[in-house]
């Protein structure tokens, strides 16, 4: 493995353990006019680093994509920021039919998923095999084991309102998630914050709380349940909060840090229109073909890959352009649009 990739190797693994610690982070490349690259790791607790993040993407030349900002300084010079935060979580409050439904879909989505339960019954690993994490005690000790974090989806579908009470107050009493929804008719969700409030509850917390959840899709089963919450939380996710939680797609960054020999990482930097990746994907690969994560699959990352064969044999990097939309109309594919891509060499 040459010096650079060592580097890189080092600096990744670095950022998966502030991650991993539930901070959030930058890293800042410039790509030279020269053909080199430089990185730097910028964590969010370190003001000067974050305060110099916070002004590149304030630039005047900033454009923004999600969790990746690029600046062009010049034709052939350009400074990328990339935002990785902590994966979100969603923490299942209860553990009946819903909660399993929606801890097996949630996986799905790339949630980290945790359920509490007071019954040793239902919360057990053997019931949620797919969760990360299952915790069984009495809910008012909830916030004892679990620390709510601001980059979290809070969901309370626990048996009956005395406990939704108890699960919401406590949530209530701490930092506030990205999410809080409670299962439940109108006048059990009217009775419960009518009580909280009464016993001094944030009531501009209770207003934005979703309840009755989910969006409203007719859903009667568990598993049409289960549908329309994580509906709601993906559009919270997406649309209602995204400066709670943007972040980069770490396969890539998480094969380097593990010791994968990559000649080349091709980055998507800017999208248009239906591309089948978005923002802050990453592919890493060697020349032989071994490859881990992706920018889109299909005929576009073929010809990424292909461009990034060439760019092996001289070194550097180089702006990449995906037009999908004539290949999509002649495949038939739903995926059309346009990527612009950064492929760069590691040795």
């Amino acid at each position: 493995m040459s010096e650079k990739n060592v580097l890189t190797r080092t600096m990744y693994a670095r950022l998966l353990e502030i991650l991993k610690a539930g901070e959030s982070a930058a890293v800042v490349t410039d790509y030279h006019a020269s053909g080199a690259v430089t990185r730097r790791l910028m964590p969010n607790t370190d003001a000067a680093a974050a305060a110099e993040v916070d002004a590149l993407q304030k630039h005047p030349d900033a454009v923004a994509h999600g969790p990746v900002t690029h600046i062009r300084r010049s034709d052939t010079a350009m400074t990328v920021v990339e935002n990785y935060a902590v994966k979100p979580r969603l923490i299942i409050i209860g553990a009946g039919h819903v909660a399993l439904a929606l801890a097996q879909m949630a996986k799905l989505a790339d949630f980290t998923v945790i359920v509490f339960d007071d019954r040793s019954s239902f919360a057990n690993t053997e019931r949620f095999a797919c969760a990360d994490e299952v915790v069984c005690d009495g809910f008012g000790h909830l916030f004892e084991r679990i620390a709510i974090q601001k980059t979290d989806y809070v969901v309370i579908v626990t048996r009956g309102h005395q406990y939704d009470a108890v699960s919401l107050a406590g949530v209530l009493s701490g930092v506030e998630p990205c999410y809080t929804g409670m299962i439940g008719s109108k006048r059990r969700v009217a009775i419960v914050k009518k009580q909280l409030a009464l016993e001094g509850a944030d009531s501009s917390r209770l207003e934005r709380l979703h309840s009755p959840i989910g969006l409203a899709i007719g859903a009667v089963t568990p598993a049409e349940i289960a549908v329309s919450i994580l509906a709601e939380i993906l559009s919270v996710k997406r649309l209602a909060s995204a400066t709670c939680h943007a972040s980069c797609d770490l396969e890539a960054v998480e094969a380097i840090a593990a010791g994968m020999d990559a000649d080349a990482l091709i980055t998507i930097v800017d999208t248009f229109g239906s591309a089948p990746n978005e923002p802050g994907a990453k592919l890493a690969m060697s020349y032989t073909g071994a490859i881990q994560g992706t920018v889109g699959g299909g005929c576009g990352e073929a010809d990424a890959m292909r461009a990034a064969r060439e760019l092996i044999a001289v070194g550097g990097w180089r702006w990449h352009t995906i037009d999908l939309n004539d290949s999509a109309e002649d495949e038939g594919m739903v995926c059309g649009g346009e990527m612009r891509l950064i492929i760069e060499t590691l040795d």
